[in-house]
């Protein structure tokens, strides 16, 4: 069914969607959750009758149209049925990413004017009841878990329960009401808000309308289908676009089954039981999976890290040659493929920052079909995907379908200048933000902020931000997330921020993997305490430099690091240092790590660190220690002369 017929059929907005795949699909299979260990089905028809009962549940509490709906919490069935409950109500949805700070929250709550808010648990609900006198627009809290809250005597909270018992009390008055409800809503009206990534600035929120989200899905599914027998496993933040797309919106139009996993703990181990046909990763699970295989050969026999480095050696050099190496898939990859849960994948991708393409290489000379998508919020996620058959990971491919345009704008003689795209899904316009909206619209056209060109085969290239493309003093330009993605492959390396913008060499500020470091040490008997001990050990540095040192090897003898430090704590998302979708805000670490930055590019060999870190419980440690700035070997390094006192 393509997108005209389903305007055609009326089934223009996601209730009616689900109300008519319960209609035909009634006993199907819809969504499975992982509850105390067992996988709980729900079908098409009882998916339909939670969402009735939360929707009528919200009549009888008084939601008008164009109200606004927060949900927060883990990747839940119910998460999803009140979303699409608040949309049979006429009201707008706002997800909240689960591990917001109340800071945060407080912003995207008041920006959004919030009447109501889905909170899982007590977690969840502790943050609303915190913030009681800065969001006075939120009149219920609508918890699913009850654990814990008998302690609490708000009168803004309420069991998910007893809403459902109140939409099951307007059903016995009016059997017909919510079926009316789903017949009047309109695929163009508002249906969510979904919040940008705020890699420069605060969030703003996208409008997006039902019609958009499911034509957009079509378009999707036009170049990767998929049915009723595919298996999907939820693990992307619920409120960021693309979950949107795969977990309500392809789920609602293709029936594949959407599985929720139990916790974020048992994530990997739920994926193997499921065997799910399609994944979608961000980039950084795709690394961490990489880094942990191999971390997890670093503690097998001296045999089997030999046959290790042989087979995947072998089978990377087969791909890059363009052939497939059946030695490497019998001897390494099908036995990975399966212990991954990966060995039923038809259909990967990654998206939302790129990938570093050595990973990309590992999984596809594991015969993982990983492929490449590329798009923003406004544009209902992502628009490009790499075709059957013509993947390049140097690039994120071509568009879905003819009818999505994308262009560069201004290009230099190289053939490169921002990419700006339009389609007709595009997002209504941010909310209560007509300026950014005509800012980032100009004559139907999206402006990405990205850097991009198209290469010969016409394939889409998608270099950095342009804000975060830099010059050297030199006058070279280069791209500080094309290097960083090369060194976390390293499975020592959890996240890096490349450093040169204005100076005279390129620097590193590394962040250790602590689980992996962590092990590694401990089987050297080295002796640590924290992740701030750790990463200040002179082993630890000798190995990082090492693995520095290998990629500088692949690097243009200009853009390779002369210096490194690694940092006292991880960057976080809680501290402003990322953003949720974990991105690197780097105008926040440029001025929060200034006297770092200003160390490295001097001729002192460390830096004293005397500050406090704040963790999400809002208690305090602080750090002093001593930061060392690594001299790479072979390196040229600029030495600045020290000022005569």
């Amino acid at each position: 069914m393509n997108a005209v017929a389903t305007k055609r059929n009326g089934l223009d907005t996601l209730p009616k969607l689900l109300a008519d795949n319960a209609k035909h699909f009634p006993s199907e299979t819809a969504l499975r959750e992982k509850t105390f260990g067992i996988w709980v089905s729900q079908s098409w028809g009882e998916y339909n009758t939670n969402v009735r009962r939360i929707a009528l549940g919200l009549t009888k509490l008084g939601i008008k149209k164009g109200d606004v709906v927060g949900l927060i919490g883990d990747n839940r069935p119910d998460w999803v049925a009140g979303e699409i409950a608040a949309h049979a109500c006429g009201a707008y949805t706002l997800g909240l990413y689960r591990d917001l700070m109340e800071k945060e929250l407080a912003y995207l709550v008041n920006y959004a004017g919030a009447r109501f808010i889905f909170a899982e648990d007590e977690e969840q609900v502790d943050k609303f009841l915190n913030l009681a006198g800065e969001c006075p627009s939120i009149e219920k809290i609508i918890y699913e878990d009850p654990r814990g809250m008998r302690k609490y005597d708000d009168p803004r909270l309420l069991p998910l329960e007893e809403l459902r018992e109140l939409g099951d009390q307007l059903h016995a008055e009016a059997s017909g009401r919510y079926d009316e409800m789903v017949a009047q809503t309109n695929g163009d009206d508002v249906a969510i808000l979904c919040a940008t990534s705020g890699t420069t600035s605060n969030p703003k929120l996208a409008m997006l309308s039902a019609r958009s989200v499911i034509d957009h899905c079509h378009d999707y599914l036009s170049v990767d289908p998929k049915s009723h027998m595919d298996e999907y496993v939820s693990t992307l933040p619920m409120p960021w676009i693309m979950e949107q797309i795969y977990a309500v919106g392809m789920s609602l139009i293709s029936r594949m089954k959407v599985n929720f996993v139990e916790s974020s703990e048992t994530s990997m181990s739920d994926l193997r039981e499921i065997g799910p046909t399609f994944v979608l990763f961000a980039p950084r699970v795709w690394e961490d999976i990489v880094a942990t295989v191999r971390a997890r050969m670093m503690d097998s026999s001296w045999v089997n890290r030999v046959l290790y480095d042989y087979f995947s050696k072998r089978g990377i050099s087969k791909f890059e040659a363009g052939k497939n190496s059946t030695l490497a898939k019998i001897g390494l990859f099908n036995a990975l493929k399966d212990r991954l849960g990966l060995s039923r994948v038809t259909s990967a991708a990654t998206g939302g920052a790129a990938l570093g393409p050595d990973t990309f290489k590992f999984f596809l000379a594991m015969g993982v079909p990983l492929r490449q998508l590329y798009g923003q919020t406004e544009l209902l996620g992502a628009y490009t995907i790499h075709r059957q058959g013509d993947v390049d990971f140097d690039t994120v491919g071509v568009p879905f379908t003819d009818d999505i345009k994308v262009e560069i704008k201004d290009p230099d003689a190289e053939g490169i200048g921002e990419i700006v795209t339009r389609h007709n899904n595009m997002f209504l316009g941010y909310y209560k933000n007509e300026e950014a909206s005509k800012k980032d619209m100009v004559d139907g056209w999206m402006q990405t902020g990205d850097a991009g060109y198209f290469n010969g085969n016409g394939h889409l290239v998608v270099i950095d931000r342009i804000v975060d493309l830099a010059e050297m003093n030199s006058g070279l330009r280069f791209s500080p997330q094309f290097i960083e993605n090369k060194l976390k492959f390293c499975p020592y390396i959890g996240e890096a921020v490349i450093l040169g913008a204005g100076r005279d060499h390129l620097a590193a500020i590394v962040c250790i993997r602590y689980s992996i470091l962590a092990k590694w040490a401990e089987k050297r008997r080295i002796s640590f305490t924290t992740y701030t001990d750790l990463s200040s050990r002179p082993e630890v540095y000798e190995l990082i430099e090492n693995e520095i040192n290998e990629i500088n090897k692949t690097l243009p003898e200009a853009q390779q690091i002369k210096k490194f430090v690694l940092l006292y704590k991880e960057l976080d998302a809680d501290d402003g240092e990322l953003t949720r979708t974990r991105k690197v805000r780097r105008s926040v670490v440029a001025e929060k790590y200034a006297d770092i930055i200003d160390t490295i590019y001097s001729d002192k060999g460390y830096v004293d660190i005397d500050t406090m870190i704040t963790f999400q419980d809002g208690s305090q440690q602080r750090i002093q220690t001593k930061i060392a700035v690594r001299d790479l070997p072979g390196q040229d390094v600029p030495v600045l002369p020290v000022a005569a006192e």
